[in-house]
């Protein structure tokens, strides 16, 4: 049975971008662009009336802000949300985090990272732009920790905190890959072992149990 396509919504007040990134979509089998807009509350209305799987929404937007816009649109049904910004401020990504989006990039991502972003918040994962990351955890997490935790040298293998600290630092998989000699193969497969170990669901909660842990601390 042939799988429906992922139906997306556009809310960008850049109508160049919307364009590229309709093409984008358009073009890639697996997509539909079912509406498009440069105002968020005509986003709101339209992820109402037109249903999309997913919605990339403009943090910055007239009338209605892109995250005003994410509140509402989630409020409303199922439509999972990927906020794009140029625009790498702290503020902005605990906000839309807070609003219950499922992912954060950065308007200079590649057209593959779009395209996966949009997948992986459609199959129900989290997913935050590798350099969002570092700052993201600082902001969430206590700067300095009072007591290690327990995992540190005893769950996990010296190279599986060496993949972690990378982690929390905001390295892709490729540069904790090309950094560790790694394949990026093998780079997965430390994440998804580390996940089942460690009880958390993606690399954003893991980084931050890295911070909280001290292991930045210890790379200095």
């Amino acid at each position: 049975m042939e799988q429906s396509p992922i139906r997306v919504l556009l809310a960008d007040d850049d109508a160049r971008l919307r364009s590229v990134y309709r093409k984008l979509l358009d073009r890639t089998e697996g997509f539909v662009v079912v509406a498009e807009t440069g105002d968020g509350a005509e986003a709101v209305r339209l992820a109402r009336e037109r249903t999309p799987d997913v919605a990339l929404l403009d943090v910055q937007m007239p009338g209605l802000s892109g995250l005003d816009a994410a509140r509402a649109i989630l409020a409303g049904g199922q439509v999972r949300v990927v906020m794009l910004t140029t625009f790498d401020l702290d503020e902005y990504v605990h906000d839309a985090l807070t609003a219950g989006v499922s992912g954060f990039l950065l308007k200079n991502a590649t057209p593959a990272e779009v395209l996966a972003a949009v997948r992986s918040v459609h199959a129900g994962h989290a997913l935050l732009a590798p350099e969002v990351t570092g700052r993201l955890i600082r902001h969430l997490a206590p700067p300095r920790p009072d007591h290690p935790h327990p995992f540190v040298g005893k769950v996990l293998s010296q190279r599986e905190v060496d993949v972690v600290r990378l982690v929390a630092l905001g390295r892709s998989n490729q540069q904790i890959a090309d950094e560790l000699v790694l394949s990026l193969e093998t780079v997965r497969t430390y994440l998804r072992r580390m996940f089942a170990k460690l009880d958390v669901n993606d690399r954003t909660q893991l980084a931050v149990l890295a911070y909280r842990a001290g292991l930045l601390h210890e790379s200095r």
